[in-house]
C-alpha cells in the first residue's frame, strides 16, 4: 500500500475550552456540524469521529457529526450543499464519491468545484470472507464468483465496497454472475453482515473490517493495492496485484468538505487549523495506523491534485460500465486518457 501513496508527505465529544482556541480569523459562535452521509461505524464516521475533536479544541467550539445515510451516500450529500452556505454545514467522505455523485445522477449539478477540499488518510479495500466460508484465498472466491454464488455485502454501488467489486468483475474480464451484491446503509453493517455470516463475504474499506479480522470473525483474502497490508494483530494481506498483475491501482483518499459559498474567512481559518493541527496529528496518526489506513493529510490545491486520479478512475469507470448518466466532461473530468 505504501507505493500507491508515493509522493504524498504526509456524536460530537467536548467542547475546548475558549482559552484553548487560536485567534483565527473566523471564530465561530454556535456548534459546526458535519453530515456523514452513511451509518455510523463506518470508514468516513469512524475519521471523522478522530478529526472532530481536533478541529473542536482548535476553534473553541463544539463540532457534531450528523449521520444522514441513505442513496449511496447522496442522501447526506445533498443535504449539505442545499444547507445555508455560511460555513456551519459541512460534510466527509470519500473524495471520490462526491467529486463523481452527478456522473451517475445521484447528486445533480454538482462536482470536485462545489467544495473545499481537506483530506486526511486514504483507505484501501479489502476482501474477506466469514470465518466459517470454505475460501481460504482469494484465487478460490474468484473462481466461486464465475461458476457458482457468493453473497456480497457492501454499502451500495457508489460506496467503495462497491466500486471495488465492479473493480474486481472489471479486472477479471468476467461479469462474476455468481457474485450477488447485497447493500446495506453503511460499510459497518456490510462487515457485521458479513461476520455473521448473513453473507458470505465484504469488500468494504480494511478499516471496517480490521477489528472482525482480529477477533476471527474475517478471513481477509486480498486488499485493492498493489502493496501488503500490514496492520498489527493481523497476519499480511496480500495484494491484489499478486493475483491479478495489471489490476489498476488508486489511492482512495477521505476527507471533510465545506461547500462553497461561505464567507472566505471560514476558509482561510480552516486551511490554517488543518496545517496547524490535522496534519501534525498524532491521534489522526495513530488511528491510520491502527485500521489499516495510510496516513496523508493535505488541503486546497495540493488537495485536489493529489486526489484527481482517483476522481477520474472512478468518473470513467462508470462510463465503461454503462452506470454513467451524465458525460463526466460535463464537470470537467477527461476521460479520453483513461
Amino acid at each position: 500500500m505504501r507505493s500507491i501513496m508515493a509522493g504524498v508527505l504526509a456524536t460530537a465529544s467536548f467542547v475546548a475550552p475558549a482559552s484553548i482556541a487560536q485567534e483565527y480569523s473566523w471564530q465561530p459562535d454556535r456548534p459546526i456540524n458535519i453530515i456523514v452521509p452513511w451509518s455510523a461505524g463506518g470508514s468516513t464516521d469512524q475519521v471523522t469521529r478522530v478529526v472532530a475533536p481536533i478541529i473542536e479544541e482548535a476553534l473553541g467550539t463544539e463540532v457534531v457529526v450528523v449521520n444522514q445515510p441513505g442513496a449511496s451516500g447522496s442522501t447526506g450529500t445533498r443535504a449539505a450543499l442545499d444547507a445555508p452556505r455560511d460555513g456551519y454545514t459541512w460534510t466527509a467522505n470519500a473524495i471520490a464519491n462526491n467529486a463523481t455523485y452527478a456522473v451517475t445522477g445521484l447528486v445533480e449539478d454538482t462536482s470536485i468545484d462545489d467544495y473545499h477540499i481537506y483530506l486526511h488518510v486514504a483507505n484501501v479495500p479489502m476482501v474477506s470472507v466469514n470465518i466459517d466460508t470454505e475460501f481460504q484465498d482469494f484465487p478460490a472466491l474468484l473462481e466461486a464468483m464465475e461458476t457458482g454464488s457468493v453473497t456480497v455485502g457492501t454499502a451500495g454501488v457508489n460506496s467503495s465496497g462497491g466500486m471495488a467489486l465492479a473493480a474486481i468483475r472489471e479486472a477479471a474480464k468476467n461479469d462474476l454472475n455468481g457474485a450477488r451484491m447485497i447493500t446495506y446503509d453503511g460499510g459497518n453493517p456490510a462487515v457485521i453482515a458479513a461476520a455473521s455470516g448473513e453473507v458470505q463475504s465484504t469488500t468494504q474499506l480494511a478499516v471496517e473490517q480490521t477489528e472482525m479480522v482480529r477477533a476471527g470473525r474475517l478471513r481477509p483474502l486480498t486488499v485493492l493495492s498493489d502493496e501488503p497490508l500490514e496492520v498489527e494483530g493481523i497476519d499480511p494481506v496480500p495484494p491484489i496485484t499478486e493475483f491479478v498483475p495489471d489490476f489498476h491501482v488508486a489511492a482512495d483518499y477521505f476527507g471533510v468538505f465545506i461547500p462553497t459559498g461561505a464567507p472566505q474567512e471560514v476558509y482561510d481559518t480552516m486551511d490554517q487549523v488543518w496545517q496547524d493541527h490535522v496534519m501534525e496529528s498524532e491521534e489522526l496518526r495513530s488511528y491510520a495506523n491502527d485500521h489499516g489506513a495510510v496516513f496523508a493529510p493535505s488541503y486546497g490545491e495540493e488537495a485536489r491534485e493529489i486526489a484527481m486520479p482517483v476522481v477520474i478512475a472512478e468518473a470513467c469507470a462508470r462510463v465503461e460500465r454503462g452506470e454513467a448518466v451524465v458525460d463526466p466532461s460535463e464537470i470537467g473530468i477527461d476521460c479520453s486518457g483513461s
